[in-house]
């Protein structure tokens, strides 16, 4: 199971458990079983504490019996205060100078000196009914394994028209778009190797602002560490305007071959 798609529903019986003027502020998640695609996922929600401006609710991801993800949720009612700031947001093109996920590959797929099994990898992530549009602002050179700086840049936004409605809708399919290409920013500086394994531990996320999942949004992501078979990533979703709207962390196992990949060529 994709590990989003986890982390979103999740959210979803959280909030279930809440009033309608309470909304999500931070969520932190483990992911302790691998999920099986095949049999639904019971998510059993606890209402931890109802206090006056905060609410916390436990949430547990159930298959065949036993716990594959937990997750804790804090939800605030409306608050204003004086103390304010936030990071800049980086200087990028806009999505509309930029192509999709989907056009760069057909672009690589037109190049004939592809490695046909490279070729078929490219052909299989096309074919992935995936509901978000990405726009890479600096996508990989597919043909070098060259080290890269561990950040990534992408123009990301929830296919389809969600519209206007509870915020905590919107944060749901934050969720699941956050946890899409995150820890592979930890691969960028060891592209030389073969990825053997590669999952989510555990996934983080602070709401700041109100937002639109299905407007363009930018996904700034570093990996500031790996080691000990893990790394991790942090991101950054940042609004059209300038303003930072979600922060996210996830940690993850990251095993790869010890002997250096070949050249795609």
């Amino acid at each position: 199971l994709f590990g989003g798609q986890i982390v979103g529903q999740a959210l979803v019986a959280a909030a279930h458990a809440v009033s309608r003027d309470e909304q999500v502020h931070s969520l932190h998640c483990y992911f302790v079983r691998t999920g099986d695609p095949k049999v639904p996922v019971l998510y059993e929600v606890e209402r931890t504490r109802t206090g006056k401006s905060f609410s916390v609710r436990s949430v547990k991801a159930i298959q065949h019996g036993k716990p594959i993800f937990t997750c804790q949720a804090s939800f605030q009612l409306s608050q204003g205060s004086p103390v304010q700031h936030q990071f800049t947001m980086p200087t990028v093109p806009p999505p509309e100078e930029l192509l999709t996920q989907d056009e760069l590959i057909q672009k690589f797929l037109q190049n004939p000196n592809v490695a046909e099994g490279y070729r078929k990898r490219l052909t299989k992530i096309q074919a992935q009914d995936v509901p978000i549009d990405i726009k890479p602002v600096n996508p990989p050179d597919i043909f070098s394994s060259e080290p890269q700086e561990p950040k990534q840049l992408f123009w990301v936004r929830a296919r389809g028209y969600i519209g206007e409605t509870d915020m905590k809708v919107h944060c749901c399919v934050a969720a699941y778009i956050s946890d899409y290409a995150f820890l592979g920013t930890a691969l960028l500086p060891h592209r030389q190797y073969r990825i053997k394994f590669m999952v989510s531990l555990d996934h983080s996320m602070w709401f700041h602002a109100p937002f639109r999942a299905d407007h363009w949004m930018l996904y700034e992501c570093e990996s500031p560490w790996a080691g000990g078979c893990r790394g991790l990533v942090q991101g950054r979703l940042w609004r059209r305007d300038g303003v930072l709207a979600v922060t996210c962390a996830q940690e993850g196992v990251i095993r790869v071959e010890q002997t250096p990949n070949q050249s795609k060529l």
